[in-house]
């Protein structure tokens, strides 16, 4: 399948006391995004899925959506609704989770 727009969701695991995304919510994280994805219908044209280390779990927890590559960190549940609405459906970034490389 092709999908207008990609979200994996770093639930990385990494032992104490490094930081790790999947300890952070990762996983809640996953639910929250493919859940607000159903609601709207858009489950078919955009995938949310977990992912292994994406590298910035001391940013995290962290984000990427494609094919932009944008990196968003630091990313609440309560942030889920916004990145969907800003972002997935209206293209545009939420500038204040976008991790600066």
């Amino acid at each position: 399948m092709k999908f207008k727009k990609h979200v994996f969701i770093c639930t990385n695991q990494k032992p104490a006391p490094k930081k790790s995304c999947g300890e952070a919510h990762g996983l809640a994280l996953v639910d929250a995004f493919k859940d607000a994805l159903k609601q709207r219908g858009l489950q078919i044209e955009i995938r949310a899925q977990k992912a292994g280390c994406l590298d910035t779990c001391a940013l995290g927890p962290s984000v990427v959506v494609y094919p932009e590559g944008i990196n968003y960190g630091n990313v609440q549940l309560s942030d889920v609704e916004e990145i969907v609405e800003s972002h997935l459906v209206n293209d545009q970034p939420v500038e204040r989770l976008v991790l600066p490389f």
